[in-house]
């Protein structure tokens, strides 16, 4: 009789599965972020898990972080056109372009979907994963009242998965030029003064507040 060689069972480094009481609270925290997306009245849309590579590419990622598709018996090079999207922004991007003239502006979308991207994953981070991502697409331009809303989106997401004390930082160069307009600086004093700012974290407020 021939033998029979059984291979071993092994987890996927990166590949996360879940025990069901695992699992269970992953539902749990998904529909807990759903409803709150959708009560700010964010709309869902699934794109596809491929994208084209060149495109993928053109994003500044690295290239080894990105999962090439081929088929194991390819008889051409058309399989390694497509790859594996390792974020919601470049499909999403893509399907706005393809549908603009059936979606309404502002379109405020969200997406929960797994992405994948080939890194050498550290403790607490993994090669495929939910990414829950929220935008608002406008033309022309957007009210900042939507920057705000996103703040109070994420609040709520926290809030509901009863996260505890949560800080957000928020570095928005409008904000700022609000605050200095508020207490009298004139437009270029504000350029010089954003600069210095921004250099708060790297040497320390007692530096910046001596310059």
């Amino acid at each position: 009789m021939a033998k029979v060689q059984v291979t071993k069972p092994r987890a996927i480094s990166g590949f996360p599965e879940w025990l069901p009481e695992q699992q269970r609270l992953q539902d749990q925290w998904m529909s807990s972020i759903r409803r709150v997306f959708e009560s700010f009245g964010y709309q869902h849309v699934e794109t596809s898990a491929v994208e084209l590579t060149e495109v993928l590419a053109a994003k500044g990622v690295e290239q080894k972080e990105i999962y090439s598709l081929t088929r194991l018996q390819a008889d051409d090079k058309e399989d390694s056109r497509y790859s594996l999207h390792f974020d919601l922004t470049v499909p999403f991007a893509r399907y706005v372009a393809l549908n603009q003239a059936q979606l309404t502006f502002p379109f405020k979308r969200f997406q929960m979907q797994k992405v994948w991207r080939g890194e050498r994953p550290a403790k607490g981070r993994f090669r495929e994963f939910y990414q829950c991502d929220i935008d608002v697409v406008g033309i022309d331009q957007l009210p900042l009242s939507f920057d705000a809303e996103l703040l109070d989106v994420m609040g709520s997401v926290f809030a509901s998965l009863e996260a505890g004390d949560v800080i957000f930082k928020c570095n928005h160069r409008k904000l700022l030029q609000g605050f200095y307009e508020g207490l009298g600086l004139e437009a270029e004093v504000q350029s010089q003064v954003l600069i210095e700012v921004d250099k708060l974290e790297k040497i320390g407020a007692e530096v910046v507040s001596d310059r």
